[in-house]
């Protein structure tokens, strides 16, 4: 893996200090910031590959952290850490918009293989991977996140557009919940989790609304498929 450049947001000195060390050992350049606050700044400043962030943070909690973040338009992916590990609190941190969730107590293989895995995904189009994908008038542009219906942009938020470009990556093929869950969000949920559904419901009102003929449709007991036209 290349050399990553990593913000660890953490008020629990021993902590941070424990995850910088790991990973400068393990090659990567780890910065620390001990508050919402400080860690705010920093973050906003965009030049990490992935952000490290504790729930129970002073000045300014880790939700409302990662919230900020993402109404000012950064997009660097956010693996949060806390001790607050029930389904409940991994929904609210991932609709916060967060990346993946781990709770504490955890392995440090783990959490860099995670790690590893939300870097490479923003990598982008490395292995050959398309830049933009089209189906009927829906266009996607993974250089300048940028999504277009009928010439029409239609601006999205982080999740809701990464969860599109996966389900226009397999445009024709049905898409389930499962492969969603592990794809767009790299997390394991309870499957009884309604977090996908509301998604794609939002999702849909952005791409489908006002328009004569839907893009995305439900495959009853199965999942999602993104095609021109028709019903599933």
């Amino acid at each position: 893996m290349p050399e990553m450049r990593l913000l660890i947001i953490e008020d629990d000195r021993e902590a941070a200090a424990y995850l910088s060390k790991a990973f400068r050992e393990a090659g990567h350049v780890a910065d620390t910031a001990g508050d919402g606050l400080d860690g705010y700044a920093l973050a906003r400043e965009g030049a990490y590959d992935v952000l490290v962030v504790d729930r129970m943070l002073p000045k300014l909690d880790g939700l409302s952290l990662i919230r900020s973040l993402r109404e000012q338009g950064v997009e660097t992916p956010v693996l949060i850490l806390s001790a607050l590990g029930q389904v409940d609190d991994r929904v609210k941190g991932l609709k916060a918009g967060g990346d993946d969730y781990l709770p504490k107590p955890y392995a440090f293989s783990e959490l860099m293989a995670r790690i590893e895995v939300l870097a490479r995904r923003r990598g982008g189009g490395a292995g050959g991977e398309p830049t933009a994908y089209r189906v009927g008038d829906l266009e996607l542009d993974r250089l300048s996140h940028r999504v277009t219906r009928g010439g029409q942009e239609i601006p999205l938020q982080p999740r809701e557009f990464r969860l599109l470009e996966y389900l226009m990556r397999h445009a024709g093929q049905v898409v389930t919940r499962t492969m969603l869950l592990e794809h767009v969000w790299d997390y394991h949920f309870d499957p009884q989790t309604n977090v996908i559904d509301v998604h794609v419901s939002r999702l849909r009102g952005k791409i489908d609304k006002g328009f004569e003929r839907p893009m995305i449709h439900t495959v009853r007991g199965a999942g999602y498929m993104v095609r021109a036209g028709g019903e599933a």
